[in-house]
């Protein structure tokens, strides 16, 4: 048990801040839990919910709920604004600050346009609950702009949906938009065919998933072939509009809905630290989590590039993350007590990318692996990982429900009722 009581500051409720969180509960320490948000996500199901397969309160979770058995830990709504590291305090909005002795870092990643910030109100990421009702109230409100249009080249700009970016978030919202078109859709329009919507998938690189093996980029390409999705590889984007997008050959695809999955920047607090960062802008931390020069300090998830093997960095991925909270707690408490720390170890799950109904790839080790077998596994690992028997429950009935009667259930489109362009 620790003597004395140090107050540790956790900014980010993701799966890295919570799990250093509940890792340093019980140990005589003043824990402080910062996010902007009031909820931890669960990112992976994002594009269910994009997609109108899950409603957002089934994959998200109050951060206050999640911690409200640990006595010794605050929970705090707040936009940060800074770090003081000289003055060991994080600096909040109103003008508020709150001090710290030691510092957890976990605050992910955002969305990067590779310097076109333009494009971000025409083709929204996927990050956020709001990403994702805003993606969902685009798809559905095109099919029923397309009913009632009376120009054909409208309608079929209308039933047309680019997804830039071959990675998982690109290949899932692909074969989640076809499954929605070709099954859940069909019988609700009297003057179109959802099944008539062309899904184009956009991969800069000469193969989707860039971070699989080969085979399960294959295999990838051989379920998404089989849903209807058109994939075009080695184009960039070079230009999007409220109308569609060009690309690096002088291509112009006429599409009203456009989404981007091409890549993403660490926070921006990470130059706070006056630490070394790598191409992406990541953290480059110790072997034990901290960052060089202040050991105090401690970096993990999206935000840290931790080497894994050789130079490759740990994936961008929830168990990754999870090693990683669970780590940097581990070391700091080690610090307190005066004991050295030890250097993380990385212990690879497995990558997986679900496609479609009972479809996934699945890469274990050598081995790769599509198809139902794999898509049951990925079912296993995500309910497991879910926050919360209630959320578990949830799912898994709605995806049942989805499954026999290929149906989805929260197929609502809230906020504005218009376009981008009206914008």
């Amino acid at each position: 048990m620790v003597q004395s009581r140090s107050r540790v500051v956790i900014i980010g409720a993701g799966f890295a801040g919570l799990e250093a969180a509940k890792h340093l509960g019980g140990h005589g320490l003043d824990v402080v839990v910062i996010d902007r948000r009031n909820h931890h996500l669960f990112q992976p199901l994002l594009y269910q919910v994009a997609t109108a397969g899950l409603s957002p309160g089934e994959i998200a979770m109050p951060v206050r709920a999640i911690l409200r058995d640990r006595p010794d830990t605050t929970v705090l709504m707040a936009d940060i604004k800074g770090i003081d590291t000289a003055k060991r305090r994080v600096l909040l909005d109103h003008e508020e600050t709150v001090s710290y002795d030691y510092l957890i870092l976990a605050t992910g990643a955002t969305h990067s346009y590779f310097d076109h910030p333009e494009w971000e109100p025409l083709a929204p990421g996927l990050k956020s609950l709001e990403d994702a009702t805003e993606i969902r109230r685009r798809i559905l409100l095109a099919f029923e702009r397309a009913e009632r249009s009376k120009d054909e080249a409208e309608r079929q700009a209308l039933l047309t949906f680019v997804l830039i970016g071959g990675g998982p978030t690109g290949i899932e919202l692909a074969g989640a938009i076809a499954e929605l078109a070709r099954y859940s859709l069909v019988r609700d329009f009297n003057h179109i065919n959802p099944r008539l919507a062309k899904i184009r998938l956009i991969e800069a690189g000469p193969r989707l998933l860039g971070s699989f093996a080969p085979s399960a980029a294959n295999m990838a390409m051989k379920s998404l072939t089989r849903l209807g999705v058109q994939v075009t590889l080695n184009k960039r984007v070079t230009d999007i509009t409220a109308f569609g997008v060009t690309m690096s050959d002088g291509e112009f695809l006429a599409a009203h809905t456009v989404i981007w999955a091409a890549g993403v920047k660490p926070s921006p607090l990470a130059k706070d630290l006056s630490a070394a960062l790598d191409r992406s802008g990541r953290v480059i931390v110790a072997p034990d989590l901290s960052v060089p020069g202040h050991p105090e300090i401690f970096v993990c998830g999206d935000l840290a590039a931790v080497v894994w093997r050789g130079e490759q960095m740990v994936p961008e991925m929830a168990p990754g993350a999870i090693q990683e909270g669970r780590g940097a707690a581990r070391n700091l408490l080690r610090r307190i007590k005066g004991k050295p720390t030890v250097p993380f170890r990385y212990q690879h799950k497995g990558s997986m990318a679900t496609i479609g109904r009972a479809s996934a790839v699945v890469e274990l080790g050598r081995l790769s692996f599509d198809g139902f077998s794999a898509w049951t596994v990925w079912l296993v690992v995500h309910i497991f990982y879910l926050i919360g028997f209630q959320n578990r429950l949830l799912v898994i009935t709605q995806w049942a429900w989805s499954y026999f009667t290929f149906q989805r259930g929260a197929r609502l489109i809230t906020g504005r009722s218009d376009h981008p362009e009206a914008k």
